[in-house]
C-alpha cells in the first residue's frame, strides 16, 4: 500500500504532466492561464500539506498557508490578465 507521500508524489507528477498537455487544448489566454494557475495552486497545497507536514499543525496555520497560496495565484492571474488585456 502506498503511503500519503507516495500518493502525493504521483498526483504531483500527474498535475505536472497536465500543465504540459493542457495549454494547446485551451484556445484563449485568460482561461488557459486560470487553468494552469489552478493546477499550480493544487500542487502548492499538496506540497505544503504533505511534504511540509502541515496536516499535523493547527487549522489556523493550514488556513494561513492555503490563503497565501490562493493570494499568490490570484495575483499571478491578475498580472497575466492585465498583460493580456493591455
Amino acid at each position: 500500500m502506498p503511503d500519503r507521500l507516495d500518493i502525493t508524489w504521483i498526483v504531483l507528477i500527474a498535475l505536472a504532466l497536465a500543465t504540459i498537455v493542457l495549454p494547446p487544448l485551451v484556445p484563449r489566454a485568460l482561461p488557459g492561464n486560470a487553468v494552469l494557475l489552478a493546477l499550480a495552486a493544487i500542487k502548492g497545497r499538496r506540497i505544503a500539506l504533505d511534504f511540509m507536514d502541515l496536516r499535523a499543525v493547527p487549522a489556523l496555520w493550514r488556513g494561513l498557508v492555503s490563503a497565501w497560496i490562493v493570494v499568490v495565484v490570484l495575483f499571478a492571474w491578475l498580472a497575466s490578465a492585465a498583460v493580456t488585456l493591455i
